[in-house]
């Protein structure tokens, strides 16, 4: 992410976070972030660094009149900034709507995003129909929507959905997992991804989620994964920070020793 975009970010969220939204405003935003990503005249346009911001705004304005004024007035805003390039301007929108949708639900959206991205995690074929470029995006969203209906909040059915219509090139696993964080980002929390060998007890997971808020100095949120073949210990990853304790890490070192 480039220093102009770390900026245009932070106005775009800041406003967001004067705005009253809903989930009426996540969808129009992340419709929005479609119609930008699928015209690049459009994308272009928007991040055009060398238009005046007002020009931007109006052309916002022009397109997109038909949606609520609050979504407007956050495109006008993310649409006056001066982005790194138009596909950084579209995760710029996306983030909105997915913060959008956060803002708007008081439910376990994190968690529940978790939990969507193991059922794909450990269907592959799922994740190759949705993650193909191939397809129409229309589709993807109603099957998911049809594979979600009733198991999850209407936040959660939105946001997974919204996002599959339009991967952009990237595996839909990592899509989930973006969203993840930006849902905590929202909510002032960090998310943990701790795998282990077997399930942690309640105990266990709140005493580690304890001592990793006390070591990141906010609040962490434990997302847990179990998989036997890290044998024993534990393996906690938060952003681009990796605590490896598992037997497997520790063996796969000895091997890399050994052959050495």
């Amino acid at each position: 992410m480039g220093s102009a975009t770390t900026q245009a970010l932070a106005a775009s969220v800041t406003a967001l976070g004067a705005a009253t939204v809903d989930l009426d405003t996540a969808r129009e935003l992340f419709a929005a972030a479609r119609a930008v990503a699928g015209s690049p005249a459009l994308s272009g346009a928007l991040a055009d660094p060398a238009a005046a911001a007002e020009a931007r705004s109006a052309l916002v304005t022009g397109v997109f009149g038909s949606l609520s004024p609050t979504t407007q007035s956050l495109l006008a805003t993310a649409a006056a900034q001066r982005w790194s390039s138009q596909d950084e301007l579209v995760d710029g929108i996306e983030e909105l709507a997915i913060r959008a949708a956060a803002k708007a639900d008081d439910g376990d959206l994190e968690g529940e995003l978790f939990r969507v991205s193991r059922i794909v995690a450990e269907n592959p074929e799922l994740e190759l129909a949705l993650g193909s470029r191939l397809g129409d995006g229309a589709a993807k969203g109603a099957l998911m929507q049809t594979l979600l209906g009733g198991r999850t909040s209407e936040a959660t059915e939105l946001v997974v959905s919204s996002l599959v219509q339009q991967p952009r090139g990237r595996r839909v696993r990592g899509i989930l997992s973006r969203a993840i964080r930006i849902v905590a980002a929202q909510r002032g929390r960090t998310v943990a991804t701790v795998t282990t060998a077997t399930p942690l007890t309640a105990a266990q997971t709140e005493r580690l989620a304890t001592a990793l808020s006390r070591s990141y100095g906010g609040q962490v949120t434990i997302s847990t994964v179990v998989d036997p073949s890290v044998v024993g210990g534990v393996r906690v990853q938060i952003a681009d920070d990796v605590i490896d304790g598992s037997i497997a890490s520790r063996l796969a070192n000895v091997r890399q020793q050994l052959a050495g």
